[in-house]
């Protein structure tokens, strides 16, 4: 017989069972598995609950006003699951994978589509709105001012800042005294009580809400002044000077029978084109003001068989590659060749070398591409007074490219110096003087040891050089701005790359071309990404070899 001493704290356990513990309270596996929140951590919780409520309520406002109920729908979903995340003890996991998710399409994967989605429309300057909106802008561009139009007294205003915020027309009848604030948006009536009219002039002096502009403020934005135009009921009011205004007719006016857009005056019509998002009359004649449309690969198209925009693309997108390449290869090779000449154990002084080498590196780029374009001036820049040259570096084509690939060689080869110098430490001196013991030349155990091991550590760095110099926008716009520029092509110069004409079809002066612009940029990425994927396929097979 056996017997057996059980306590308070003390456990019997049945064969199959767990231990029953006496004297002590039960608690959930919850509980056990969590530490309870301390007090910073719930306030901190509140407050960041509270602040993902306030945003998810400031963008609904919107999204309702535009009566985007997808949007909606996904705020609301996104919102909901958040609060139920941070309100249970459970999916400890997400709790940290989801914000970064959520920073991730936010910032990233939404801005990517809806570039790439541009390329799809013909997005630019005439084509931004809906078609309703061009119809305004055709109107209020054609108002003129005819016998008996109503006429006003005119105060300019802003809602803001005088030298950048959007102009107000505050309008004031001679006849009935009525206000009126106007903007492109339409026509509101103010109350008098709001406002202060001088008794002399019959303008308004003062306006509640709003910042009357002086004559020499006004004059600073008259060509704001005078582009800006008031839709009405009846037609549009625009300014005449910077004191009076009118409320004129619009000589252009929209049928719906036809869907067109009819000259009162000439009898002109220009017919809708909805694949073009433009009106277009008989004899080819576009109007300025058109609408935002979806055209398919139309843009694709343009840039591969349009040879106004082929040519240019394919003749820069030759040496956008031999800049690239030449960027890379040449800094590689110089910063090799120093690393190599330090890494010698013969070498005295090479921390001296080695400070004094880096410099350019220290030293901002954009600053110094500043600096290198003044020294290539052919009157009084240093490289010809230095040298006693007389070239026109900037005014030839060749010589613009040479000294792009020189700057670029200066302000490159710090960087491929420094990881150049990494990685010739971490190969061990082993391997190469077993190679000097069989007999073979430096050159021999370069070629067959140290460079491939280089090689390896450096491909990805030299991928990425690559692609940083594909795109490297500011090596050119702060050194040559693209040029030289060939007399029947302002919009592509010798030394633009792929990504500076881009730049120049979005923003450039002839106006802005989004949508074929994106397109350029979808190739860019197309180009580097294929480039980089064949390069690391590469790099993986000789890791494979010399690991």
């Amino acid at each position: 017989m056996s017997t057996s001493l059980s306590g308070p704290g003390s456990a019997e356990q049945a064969p199959g069972r767990e231990p029953v513990r006496r004297g002590l309270p039960r608690t959930s596996r919850t509980a056990r598995n969590h530490a309870p929140i301390t007090a910073t951590g719930l306030v901190v919780k509140v407050v960041l609950l509270g602040l993902v409520a306030g945003i998810a309520i400031w963008a609904a406002f919107p999204l309702v006003e535009a009566e985007h109920w997808v949007g909606l729908g996904i705020l609301a979903a996104t919102t909901a699951g958040l609060f139920y995340l941070y309100l249970t003890r459970r999916h400890i996991p997400a709790k940290y994978l989801v914000p970064g998710t959520l920073f991730l399409i936010a910032f990233q994967v939404f801005p990517v589509l809806y570039t790439a989605s541009t390329a799809f429309t013909n997005f630019g300057d005439g084509h931004r709105g809906s078609k309703d909106d061009a119809i305004v802008a055709i109107q209020t561009s054609s108002v003129k001012q005819v016998p008996g139009s109503t006429e006003y007294s005119l105060s300019i205003a802003t809602k803001g800042d005088p030298a950048t915020g959007a102009l107000v027309f505050l309008l004031s009848d001679p006849k009935t005294k009525e206000v009126f604030a106007g903007d492109a948006g339409g026509l509101r009536k103010l109350d008098a009580g709001e406002v202060t009219v001088s008794s002399l002039s019959g303008k308004i002096t003062a306006a509640e809400g709003y910042t009357i502009l002086n004559i020499g403020q006004a004059s600073g934005r008259s060509d704001a002044v005078t582009a800006l135009v008031v839709p009405t009921s009846g037609g549009a009011i625009r300014s005449n000077g910077l004191t009076r205004a009118y409320e004129g007719k619009a000589v252009r006016a929209y049928d719906v029978g036809c869907d067109c857009i009819k000259d009162g005056e000439t009898g002109k019509t220009w017919t809708a084109d909805a694949a073009s998002g433009s009106f277009v009359a008989a004899d080819g004649e576009r109007l300025a003001q058109g609408w935002k449309v979806n055209v398919g690969l139309k843009n694709f198209s343009r840039v591969l068989t349009d040879p106004n925009i082929s040519g240019p693309f394919f003749g820069t997108l030759v040496w956008n590659f031999a800049f690239a390449i030449g960027s890379t290869g040449l800094t590689f090779l110089l910063g090799l060749a120093i690393a190599l000449a330090l890494h010698s154990p013969r070498m005295r002084g090479t921390n001296l070398y080695r400070i004094l080498l880096i410099l350019p590196y220290a030293m901002p780029s954009f600053a110094m591409l500043l600096v290198w374009r003044d020294m290539f001036n052919t009157d009084f820049g240093l490289i010809n007074n230095l040298f006693g040259l007389g070239v026109d570096w900037f005014g030839g084509s060749w010589s613009a490219r040479i000294a792009v690939l020189l700057v670029q060689l200066w302000l490159g080869y710090p960087y491929m110096f420094l990881v150049a110098t990494g990685a010739l430490q971490a190969i061990p001196r082993e391997l190469t003087e077993a190679t000097s013991v069989d007999g073979a030349t430096p050159w021999q155990s370069f070629k067959a040891v140290t460079l491939p091991l280089l090689l390896v550590a450096l491909s990805p760095l030299l991928i990425a050089s690559f692609a940083y110099n594909f795109n490297n926008v500011n090596a050119i716009l702060f050194t040559t701005e693209g040029g030289p520029f060939p007399a029947d092509n302002p919009r592509n110069g010798a030394t633009d790359l792929l990504i500076t004409y881009t730049y120049r079809l979005a923003f450039g002066a002839q106006g802005a071309e989004y949508g074929l612009a994106t397109t350029v940029s979808i190739f860019i990425f197309a180009i580097v990404a294929i480039v980089a994927a064949i390069s690391f396929s590469r790099t993986r097979k000789q890791e494979e070899v010399y690991s």
